[in-house]
């Protein structure tokens, strides 16, 4: 009776390979890796959910796959594994899946919506003819051929699943003749590599607008500098000499084009580089992070691409459809698809995180003036209450700038100094003043690392883009921590970014997605799986209650500083929600200086109030995260959390004693409470109950057990259960003591065999193969270990 991979190896390739898949041309992916496994936060440790990998993809050409197989041990049904198929074919947008059993094939293609029982596969010939009469039969067989265009050789960047769905969708709607294209996808799960492998395949393959037999005219747009320079010099680099950056002047002679939206458009000073060019000089226009204006009809940026309207346009951004970013979607119309943030945090591909919501007093409470107070300046501030919407726009309060870079200090401090951190504040003087406090606060780091704090805004130009290119390498360990207003809030690619301190409101839920966008890359190699955004306005905590956030955070931790500065932590698992401040409604905030000229003035005036005076507190610390299913949590303490989270596993505490006694079963309990987000060894620190046995505290929070200690359990052992140990010589009976002793200090992880029995004093009896014979084999050794542990948690 063959089993899966019996199944695998005797029936299902011979199969294959008789059907012709097995080729230079056609080939099979073997166990393919589909996602990576959803990265789960157990306390400060993180785990990964099993990977969803099909038993076989078979591939049209290297890089087109066309169906997925599924195969189940021989004694199962043939289309016992066709589910499984179906939802693997549906996540790689395929449209044929099959089930099969060694001998019996069950078929369901989803272009017919039909499901049949088969005796041998079908060749690579049939499918992709009737893919060609079904989802590809608004392709011409001439065009069709661009899909199964290969990356260049060498080309280092595999895609990934989605990546090559994006890319499928795209090309198939520019092929068929749609002119304008839109792709919607997280920030960080690889806009740029989809723009890329497009652009390879319709200028390899030389398709251009006019059917002509040449190479297209393509332009990469984007909005700023490094979202241009960073694709022409990294990702595109294959295009070798095809590729030029515009800047100051039309070259006409190349086929790969770079430029930022600013740089051709129309200004006061003259008409647009962009109309140097003739208006049908371009084929294939990619608009990156296209929500950013760029679309709508007031926008001089709109001009550009109505100017080259005849080149087909794609378009791409990381933000769903929002009221505010409504004009991108009427202009390019429905994304061709979508791979949200949720999505990416589900498959593993992308870095779950912590939202921290700390509250300063003035925050909490809003600041006031005292009757006649002057600013820095001498200037008498008016007398009203000021709000979170108000500071650093219309009241500078350096006191609150300097808490805000304490509390981050010892952030850091608790967590790592060397973690990547990105503060935004709300212009670029208040950068200046938030990168000051820091370095202040971080002399000793500033001793040895003169860059350990830097500001990078647009009025460091040059050395700015220094700063930032040493930022967002992982190699380099230095700047640290950077502070910022807009200008990382975008496209940036930073891969080890660990913290996100926002210290301005962030009305726009677009902005928002972008500026925690900044975190979400997973880095392996260097350690990085999750990140910590800490909000200290309430823009953060405000967009997770809104129900078109589609990337929760969880669990809650309050902490409070009581008189003396101490703090004083409560766990609790929800956002709050309502609407909390509102930014005002002055538009996009540009940065300029501390001084502004009034109309019809030449004296220079500060442009808001300056208080170098006063003292507060931070008053409220939350912590926010998503559980482990992706879910949203309720508001419930973290210890009533994890007894929800038992009473899942075992109903009754009967059930859960009777589990809990066998060291396998043990095992499985912990995983999958540690699969939900629950640390048994953390557990006790987490309920103030550090001597505690794991097996007590959970009956005590899920089922109101009395809770005993680890040291009342093996006394009340050896006092009942004499009986047990007579059964041993004096020998055993002193190992199966020093077992206790160690469970007492350490807890059940000392009774794992035989890692045990090498530590002191039992490693004084003897080696392993010697303290077995003690208990008459080895097999006596388990069982009487065995047995501990079951009458040690009886009732």
């Amino acid at each position: 009776m063959a089993n899966e991979a019996d199944t695998c190896r005797m029936y299902v390739v011979p199969k294959l390979t008789a059907a012709g898949w097995d080729t230079d041309h056609h080939s099979i992916a073997e166990q393919r890796t589909i996602t990576h496994g959803r990265i789960v936060l157990v306390g400060n440790k993180v785990s990964r959910r099993p990977q969803k990998r099909a038993d076989y993809v078979l591939r049209y050409t290297y890089d087109f796959p066309i169906a997925v197989v599924e195969a189940k041990a021989s004694y199962k049904q043939p289309g016992d594994g066709l589910g499984q198929a179906q939802a693997y074919a549906q996540m790689l947008d395929l449209k044929f899946a099959y089930s099969t059993n060694g001998h019996g094939i069950v078929e369901f293609d989803f272009i017919a919506g039909t499901e049949r029982e088969l005796e041998q596969f079908p060749p690579p010939a049939e499918l992709w003819q009737r893919l060609r009469g079904g989802d590809l039969q608004k392709v011409s067989e001439e065009e069709s051929f661009r899909l199964l265009t290969p990356p260049p050789a060498g080309f280092g960047k595999p895609s990934r699943y989605y990546q090559e769905v994006a890319v499928r969708r795209a090309l198939e709607a520019i092929l068929s003749g749609r002119r304008r294209v839109l792709l919607t996808m997280a920030t960080g799960t690889g806009k740029t590599v989809v723009a890329f492998h497009i652009c390879w395949k319709l200028w390899a393959t030389r398709w251009n607008r006019t059917g002509e037999h040449r190479r297209p005219k393509i332009l990469y747009l984007a909005d700023r500098e490094i979202l241009v320079d960073d694709p022409k010099d990294k990702t595109f680099t294959p295009f070798g000499e095809a590729a030029h950056r515009i800047r100051g002047e039309a070259v006409k002679s190349r086929e790969m084009y770079f430029a930022t939206y600013q740089s051709i458009a129309a200004d006061a000073s003259r008409p647009g580089l962009y109309r140097e060019y003739p208006p049908d000089f371009f084929d294939f226009i990619i608009v990156d992070e296209c929500h950013r204006g760029s679309a709508g009809d007031e926008s001089n940026w709109r001009s550009i691409l109505e100017y080259f309207h005849s080149a087909y346009q794609l378009g791409m951004t990381a933000t769903p459809l929002r009221e505010e970013n409504k004009d991108t979607y009427l202009y390019f119309g429905n994304p061709v698809y979508t791979y949200s943030l949720r999505q990416g945090i589900e498959d593993g591909f992308l870095a779950p995180y912590r939202v921290h919501r700390v509250i300063t007093s003035v925050d909490a409470a809003g600041w006031r003036p005292s009757q006649g107070e002057l600013d820095r300046y001498g200037r008498e501030i008016p007398d009203e209450e000021y709000t979170t919407p108000d500071f650093e726009r219309r009241v500078s309060l350096r006191p609150r700038t300097q808490l805000i870079a304490r509390h981050l200090t010892d952030f850091l401090k608790a967590n790592g100094r060397f973690s990547k951190t990105i503060v935004f504040c709300v212009d670029q003087e208040h950068a200046l003043e938030m990168r000051q406090a820091l370095v202040n606060l971080n002399a000793d780091l500033m001793q040895q690392h003169p860059d350990y704090v830097c500001r990078i805004t647009a009025d460091e130009g040059e050395m700015g883009r220094a700063h930032l290119s040493h930022f967002q390498e992982p190699e380099v360990e230095t700047p640290v921590i950077v502070t910022t207003s807009q200008l990382l809030s975008t496209g940036v690619d930073i891969p080890t970014c660990q913290v996100v301190a926002i210290a301005r409101l962030v009305n726009s839920m677009v902005e928002f997605k972008q500026i925690i966008g900044r975190g979400t890359r997973v880095n392996e190699d260097h350690g990085k799986y999750y990140f910590s955004i800490l909000d200290y306005t309430g823009s953060a905590t405000r967009h997770f209650a809104d129900p078109e956030f589609d990337g929760e955070p969880t669990r809650v931790t309050e902490e409070e500083l009581s008189e003396d500065g101490e703090p004083i932590r409560v766990d609790v698992v929800e956002p709050e929600g309502g609407e909390g401040e509102r930014e005002p409604d002055d538009g996009v905030l540009v940065d300029v200086g501390p001084w502004e000229v009034s109309e019809g003035d030449d004296v220079a005036a500060p442009r808001k109030y300056y208080v170098d005076g006063g003292q507060y507190e931070i008053a409220a610390h939350l912590v926010y995260e998503l559980d482990a299913d992706g879910k949203q949590l309720r508001v419930v303490k973290y210890t009533q959390y994890v007894a929800e989270r038992v009473r899942t596993l075992c109903p009754t505490g009967a059930d859960l004693r009777a589990r809990w006694s066998d060291a396998q079963q043990r095992a499985e309990i912990i995983r999958a409470l540690a699969d939900r987000g629950v640390d048994v060894e953390q557990l006790a620190a987490a309920a103030h109950q550090p001597e505690a046995d794991p097996f007590d505290l959970l009956c005590h929070l899920a089922y109101n057990a009395p809770m005993l200690s680890r040291r009342e359990r093996a006394d009340r052992l050896r006092r009942e259960e004499q009986e047990f140990f007579a059964r041993y010589g004096q020998q055993a009976r002193e190992v199966l003591d020093h077992l206790l002793d160690k469970y007492v200090e350490h807890g059940v992880a000392q009774f794992v065999l035989p890692e045990v029995l090498k530590l002191p004093p039992i490693s004084e009896h003897g080696n392993p193969g010697e303290i077995a014979t003690f208990f008459g084999s080895p097999q006596g050794l388990r069982e009487a270990v065995a047995e501990l542990q079951t009458i040690l948690y009886a009732s």
